[in-house]
């Protein structure tokens, strides 16, 4: 089992960046594929992001390519998402997501392939 608690959000100007982070607990971190989701006001909760529990894959939604880069600590047991160029439609609660594989190669796109989530930081992107 992996706890998660994610930091980082506020509120910011269009064209500025954050950093967010996500804490994990539990000894299953080290063996857990990672994700970034978002969901805003009246939306559904968008994939961002995922990262490989090896560190070595990655995976950015094309709306965000090239402006966040997700990343991990192992040794501090935490995944981070770099968002540079901030846009007001990246405005939403940014939520981390786990899930323990066998496979460090892997990521997961999709919210039924993770068993454990954070309760979400608040982003939001004045114009």
């Amino acid at each position: 089992q992996v706890q998660l608690v994610e930091s980082g959000g506020g509120l910011v100007q269009a064209g500025d960046s954050l950093r967010l982070s996500c804490a994990a607990s539990g000894v299953s971190f080290r063996t857990s594929a990672m994700g970034w989701f978002r969901q805003a006001p009246g939306k559904e909760r968008e994939f961002v992001a995922a990262i490989s529990w090896s560190g070595g894959n990655t995976y950015h939604v094309n709306s965000v390519k090239g402006r966040f880069t997700i990343s991990r600590d192992n040794a501090k047991n935490t995944v981070y998402l770099q968002m540079n160029s901030l846009k007001p439609e990246d405005t939403a609660v940014y939520l981390c997501a786990a899930r323990m594989t066998t496979d460090g190669r892997m990521w997961y796109a999709r919210e039924s392939q993770y068993d454990n989530w954070g309760q979400g930081t608040q982003v939001t992107v004045s114009s």
